[in-house]
């Protein structure tokens, strides 16, 4: 369920309360299902012992508070009472609340927290519920809150630019993507202190017209001031005298002196200063990058939030990676000047690569995780030292590549606000930091196409470099031509490579990059590739360039904060060049030492098993098994299923339940049609099954296959 979703039901619900139905009204104003709230009111689900009272197992306790003559009890009372119940507790509800519609008291029973409001401000309170709708609270609440919100804001000024200036080009999609990313870092930098307090936005409400005709011209100038250095600038008009230099390259215009900036009517001009208006210095570039990119992209943007690649996830990578290895080597290196300046040398030359970057994730948790340890080394220095520490991490040590414009975008702002964040950390701790403006560097990232650039030419390369990321996964079946082309590029010799999940291409490309460099690799993946026919495809060709896994996350499931949404089985996997440096496999909290990780990665030599079409002893053999090559015209879902027998019973002698590998895995149903050669006639009597065998012939002829047209003759039959 959605956030926006949640909040709209909640106002809704407080608009107009209804006592007798409020527990139901706030189930399902978190998405709990009508069948589930309808046996709860009959009784069928409901455990509770006390009348009045609702207990569902494992979800919520809610008990209202009664009145009476001498003394009502308070909802904390009333809960409190309810958690020394043994029969409460046995049925583990998450959440207990009691209200009296003036006070309203909840308990969270996995955080052990307390929620006590006045009622009506209980819309304000939805995020301690958010388990409810399937998302968690902890990572929504400390990662998306903040940014989930700006987000949204964002795309509607979006829609209202784009409405009034339609992109005819890829450069003009290109120049808005661009005026986004610089609108954000003006909003930031005005509530974090990089410009004076309300200083874009100020300028906005007070020299526009309230027609929005000349707030271009202005933002136009506003960017050019900030690109111009002081010793270039001449008399500036009084209304940009404050802005200052930014540098940076991020606004800077090949295409000429002035910016290219949309069009702004009234009510954009409106929502722009609406936006002024609200906090951005809460936002995490870690986090909102991606979310950001919803902003232009209206799939993702219905679900704003939960397609970020969550903290704690990323940490895997980084920490197996070199993370960890930094750490050790500081804790050896305490009590010792020398060995602590020699480790922080050791930082100052490493470079951090993602290959498939997107908007910044990757590179902005490595950058602030490297500046906190550098934090740590520098205060155990001056436990040995008088020396007044000054960071040495640049954000120009980072390095990505992108296929996506406005992501490529992001991922360059996204790691300038991660600077301006640390460097606030850094003042708080140690009392100074280097001046946020102007911007001394950029991240090293490029746009274009990983596959096909050389990555040596992006990041020379080398044992101090990381590469580093969670690339695209398509399996083979769902790769886009120009995919199918990527993986051609880097594996033509393969046999096979086009079986390959797509995630194989980087896979291969980051083995050469290895064996050229010497660099390690830590890629996040579908497990699929150390799996069944994959696993020689893929595995045979990166041993022999002399390659070697470092380390394995087994198989767990990487998701978003989304609780009810389906995550992707995945592996982290590590490489590098054959060493007798130690080896370890992560199986969810534990960390072995192991002699070798094989392909299938486990502890074992690195055996590869071939696939063959004949068995090695006596089994019998493996077929095909059934194919309807349909066009899904043969095969019916539940709902199809019910409608086509309630229309048509005599339609019920051709239908088959279908138990397929996704049927049986995930508890699915799915019926087919299946007709015999004899009862051909007569099923076609059936309008609805004749329509349904007319398309099969039509999909059939039209493949370019001699095998599929020959089986237009028989439109009833599955293919095989």
């Amino acid at each position: 369920m959605k956030l926006s979703d949640v909040i709209d039901n909640l106002t809704k619900l407080l608009a107009s309360v209804d006592k007798e139905s409020f527990v139901y009204d706030f189930l399902a104003a978190f998405g709990t299902p009508k069948a589930t709230i309808a046996r709860l009111k009959s009784g069928n689900l409901n455990v509770a012992k006390k009348a009045g009272s609702v207990l569902l197992k494992g979800k919520v306790y809610f008990e209202p508070v009664t009145k009476d003559l001498l003394k009502s009890p308070s909802p904390r009372e009333v809960l409190e009472a309810a958690l020394q119940n043994p029969q409460i507790e046995r049925n583990k509800p998450r959440f207990l609340f009691s209200t009296d519609f003036k006070e309203f008291v909840a308990y969270d029973t996995k955080r052990k927290e307390w929620l006590e409001v006045v009622f009506k401000d209980l819309g304000n309170h939805y995020t301690f519920f958010l388990p409810l709708a399937g998302m968690e609270k902890t990572s929504f609440q400390e990662e998306t809150d903040a940014d989930v919100r700006a987000a949204e804001q964002m795309a509607k000024l979006h829609d209202l630019i784009l409405a009034d200036n339609p992109p005819s080009s890829k450069a003009e999609r290109h120049q808005l993507n661009v005026f986004l990313t610089r609108l954000l870092f003006c909003y930031f930098a005005e509530d974090t202190g990089i410009f004076p307090d309300q200083l874009f936005t100020n300028a906005i409400e007070s020299y526009t017209q309230s027609d929005g005709s000349d707030v271009g011209g202005l933002l136009q100038d506003i960017f050019l001031v900030l690109n111009t250095e002081p010793a270039s600038r001449k008399k500036l008009k009084p209304h940009l005298a404050e802005f200052p230099y930014v540098n940076g390259g991020l606004f800077n215009d090949t295409t000429g002196k002035r910016s290219v900036v949309p069009q702004f009517t009234g009510k954009s001009r409106l929502k722009l200063i609406d936006l002024g208006n609200k906090s951005w210095k809460e936002i995490n570039p870690d986090i909102f990058g991606s979310m950001f990119q919803g902003v232009v992209d209206e799939e993702v943007r219905a679900d704003l939030g939960m397609h970020y690649t969550s903290v704690p996830n990323i940490m895997k990578v980084i920490q197996s990676l070199f993370l960890d290895d930094l750490y050790e080597e500081f804790e050896k290196a305490k009590g010792s000047e020398s060995k602590l300046n020699s480790l922080l040398n050791r930082i100052y030359r490493l470079r951090i690569f993602d290959p498939a970057c997107g908007s910044g994730n990757f590179l902005i948790i490595s950058y602030k995780e490297l500046r906190r340890l550098e934090m740590a080394i520098f205060k155990e220095l001056q436990t040995l030292t008088s020396q007044l520490p000054l960071s040495g991490i640049h954000v120009s040590q980072f390095y990505g590549i992108e296929i996506d414009d406005f992501a490529h975008e992001v991922a360059i702002l996204a790691m300038w606000l991660a600077e301006h964040q640390m460097n606030v950390e850094f003042k708080i701790e140690f009392g100074d930091a280097p001046p946020s403006l102007p911007l001394k560097e950029s991240a090293q990232v490029k746009h274009g196409n990983s596959i096909i650039l050389k990555w040596e030419v992006v990041c020379e390369g080398g044992n101090d470099v990381f590469v580093l990321g969670n690339p695209p996964y398509q399996g083979a079946r769902k790769q886009t031509v120009s995919q199918k082309e990527d993986l051609l590029h880097v594996g033509a010799e393969i046999e096979g490579v086009n079986n390959l999940d797509y995630i194989g291409a980087f896979f291969l490309k980051a083995a050469n990059y290895v064996q050229k460099t010497g660099s390690s690799v830590g890629f996040v993946s579908t497990n699929s590739i150390c799996q069944g026919e994959q696993v020689p495809i893929l595995w045979n060709p990166l041993l022999k360039k002399g390659v070697e896994i470092s380390f394995v996350h087994q198989s767990f499931t990487w998701s978003n904060n989304a609780k009810g949404k389906a995550g992707v089985t995945c592996v982290i996997i590590g490489l590098r060049r054959v060493s007798n440096e130690p080896k370890w496999i992560y199986r969810d909290e534990l960390k072995r030492r192991c002699s070798n990780i094989s392909p299938y990665l486990i502890e074992a030599p690195n055996t590869i098993i071939y696939s063959r079409r004949t068995p090695i002893s006596k089994v019998p053999p493996v077929v095909f098994g059934n194919m309807p090559n349909d066009r899904g015209f043969l095969l019916l879902d539940r709902t199809e299923h019910d409608l086509l027998i309630e229309k048509q019973p005599k339609a019920k002698r051709f239908i088959r339940q279908l138990l397929g590998a996704e049927e049986f895995i995930d508890n699915r149903e799915r019926f087919c049609l299946w007709i015999k050669e004899d009862e051909v006639d007569i099923a076609k009597e059936i309008p609805e099954i004749k329509d349904r065998i007319d398309e099969v012939e039509k999909e059939r002829l039209k493949s370019d296959r001699a095998s599929t047209k020959k089986l237009a003759s028989v439109p009833y039959q599955f293919g095989e």
